[in-house]
């Protein structure tokens, strides 16, 4: 690590990055890209020296730590060689003649679950990897969380990219509605009022829920519950592949409901059909399953311009800015496809009329501030012990896109090792949506099985979408 003692050009980390640099926390963000044509080790470090990456502030910055044991960014020249590593797996010994598209997934699968437990970033060079998979055709980049989150490193990504039928043109940036608390009608002021008595009573209580489940609340333990050291077991990793017209299908038989409604469906489906398959009439009609769903907290929704996020003064500015929903799904022996999204529709609109998102976000900055990293990190663990999973969403370009001339054929993202047993983390990329589901492999050891349970159980809600019509 570089010297403690401070330059006049050394920036501070922000609370939230201070958290993720807990050495017992510690996350790390792997982003696995896939492209169409070869490239070798040469071509791939010409692509990142001529990257919007190797010129952001974050990526050429060192973690330094003054006297006081606070963190600090200092800038510091990045050897393009020490951040590319080339992977050799099985199938680099050989042709990928024998290999298929499933056992190309599968090994890129494993070398990122091989990844998610007890594999930091170096503290001598900037926080970021890029492992090059050549066999494979895939690069997998590894981001320090403390660098940034979900929206901003799609962002920068996003801005180095352009559209396949335009290469002019750069990437689409997608904006996701957000609904606002007043309603449609908030000139009618009968209507203003009453909704804003609900922002305040639904806030209190799940604000009060989120307080109790911080210090003593959890969820009843099933064959796929976690909790304290489930973060040091190893990982597996599997894919579940959905279409967004699929998704939209259902989206029109359920009155106003958005893609993450129909997304929480389908994880309230595929869990309770996955609980029947692994321990069948052990669950109690209705149990709760409770997951931690991360919320983007930009005045602007979706993707964002760099440019814009680079501004130290822009509401929609750089680094991590997301508070946390608690998301309870409930099992159910059987049930009509359609009332999972019709539940989910009702439980998350409930949550958008709240602060609950705003109020994590700003105690969780408070506490950082006044009580440090640790007490922070203490309740941030806590809370993911006594819930049963993660659940991120992020909304990618609709058309596809190049880099540097090579068309991307997928994108997926995922986080290293949690307390919980299992994680998911879907990107939407030219009309798919690819979900990596990462569980610890001693208790959950078919996640294949489970994401089927999830493509099925949106398969079974279109059905039942076309069926209405």
């Amino acid at each position: 690590m570089a010297s403690p003692e401070l330059s006049f050009s050394d920036e501070p980390i922000t609370p939230a990055g201070r958290l993720f640099l807990r050495p017992e926390m510690d996350t790390i963000i792997h982003c696995a890209l896939g492209y169409k044509y070869h490239r070798d080790i040469d071509t791939i470090k010409t692509i990142v020296k001529n990257s919007l990456m190797i010129q952001h502030p974050r990526f050429c910055s060192l973690l330094v730590r003054d006297k006081n044991g606070l963190e600090h960014w200092r800038r510091t020249e990045v050897d393009i060689d020490r951040h590319i590593r080339v992977v050799k797996t099985a199938a680099s010994a050989t042709s990928n003649d024998g290999y298929s598209d499933d056992d190309v997934e599968r090994i890129i699968n494993d070398y990122i679950a091989d990844l998610a437990v007890s594999t930091p970033l170096s503290l001598d060079k900037p926080l970021w990897e890029i492992h090059f998979l050549e066999k494979e055709k895939c690069l997998v980049f590894r981001i320090h969380h403390a660098l940034g989150d979900g929206i901003s490193l799609m962002s920068m990504l996003l801005a180095s990219c352009r559209k396949a039928d335009d290469p002019e043109a750069v990437a689409t940036l997608v904006t996701a509605g957000r609904r606002d608390w007043q309603g449609r009608k908030g000139k009618d002021w009968i209507r203003t009022l009453m909704a804003a008595l609900k922002m305040i009573l639904f806030s209190f209580v799940f604000c009060l829920e989120f307080i109790l489940r911080c210090l003593f609340v959890r969820d009843r333990k099933t064959v796929i519950s976690g909790g304290d050291g489930t973060e040091l077991w190893p990982r597996k990793v599997a894919t579940a592949k959905f279409r967004i017209e699929d998704m939209k299908a259902v989206k029109k038989a359920v009155a106003n409901a958005t893609i993450n409604d129909v997304l929480f469906g389908v994880i309230s489906a595929g869990l309770s059909r996955y609980l029947d398959h692994r321990s069948p009439n052990s669950l109690r009609e209705g149990q709760q399953l409770t997951g931690l769903s991360m919320v983007n907290l930009r005045e602007q929704p979706g993707l964002q311009d760099l440019k814009e996020m680079m501004k130290s003064n822009s509401a929609s500015r750089w680094g991590n800015k997301f508070g946390f929903l608690l998301l309870p799904v409930h099992y159910h022996h059987k049930m009509e496809p359609l009332q999972y999204v019709k539940r989910a529709k009702t439980m998350i609109d409930r949550k958008k009329q709240t602060l609950e998102a705003h109020f994590t976000y700003r105690i969780g900055d408070l506490v950082m501030s006044w009580l440090g990293s640790k007490v922070a990190y203490l309740l941030n663990y806590r809370i993911l012990c006594h819930t049963t999973f993660t659940i991120s969403n992020v909304i990618g370009p609709k058309e596809e896109i190049t880099l540097e001339g090579n068309p991307i054929t997928f994108m997926r993202a995922n986080t290293s090792s949690l307390p919980q047993a299992v994680a998911m983390h879907m990107v939407s990329y030219a009309g798919r949506a690819d979900m990596q589901i990462v569980v610890a492999k001693d208790i959950i050891p078919d996640p294949e099985f489970l994401a089927k349970c999830f493509e099925d159980s949106l398969l079974d809600m279109k059905e039942a979408a076309l069926a209405t019509i």
